[in-house]
């Protein structure tokens, strides 16, 4: 399979195993753009900003919208399915995560938040006071590219909440199936897992 989604057995947090082979056809834009916006609200979709990839790999926008929303392509050097739309004051925050995963590989999650939070603390990157970031995942023979449609997704919204703690938003930070929890408490970057 091109794409592999293990859900883990006490909530969503998707763990993605890395695949045999990966995948490096790009999309014709207009697929990109229509697989992209399937995260988000429907009302949301057609005035979106697109980022996805040309053939030769380099992210770029594919669409300018004028809803404040920004929808990531699926990548298609990853080993499985997934797209994401969130808010633009997210923009800094996650354009520097991909920066740090091109450079240093796509497993380096504690180096990524080292260095976010360092961006962060010396104000280089400015988190906002809330955003949501929604997101689809699925398997290869799930997603129909011609209709720009995926049969049993697995959807996960992330709603950011600088600082927030068990005490304030008054979320256990154990991932249970069928209630929203908490991850990062107390960090820049805290947020509320909500699998929809």
């Amino acid at each position: 399979m091109r794409y592999l989604l293990a859900l883990a057995a006490a909530g969503l947090s998707p763990a993605i195993a890395a695949a045999q082979t990966q995948r490096v056809e790009v999309l014709p834009p207009a697929q990109q753009i229509a697989l992209a916006v399937l995260p988000a609200p429907p009302g949301l979709r057609d005035a979106s900003t697109v980022l996805g990839y040309r053939p030769d790999g380099q992210l770029v926008r594919l669409r300018v919208g004028d809803n404040g929303i920004i929808c990531l392509a699926d990548d298609p050097r990853e080993a499985r399915f997934h797209s994401a739309c969130y808010h633009e004051s997210l923009e800094p925050f996650m354009a520097r995560g991909r920066e740090i995963r091109r450079i240093h590989g796509p497993n380096k999650r504690e180096l990524t938040d080292s260095l976010r939070l360092a961006d962060i603390r010396a104000g280089r990157i400015r988190m906002p006071a809330s955003a949501v970031l929604y997101q689809i995942f699925a398997a290869d023979d799930s997603v129909d590219v011609a209709t720009a449609t995926v049969k049993s997704p697995s959807y996960l919204d992330v709603v950011y909440i600088p600082g927030g703690t068990p005490k304030s938003t008054g979320l256990t930070t154990d991932a249970l199936r069928g209630t929203p929890w908490l991850m990062y408490p107390g960090k820049p970057w805290a947020h509320i897992m909500i699998v929809r």
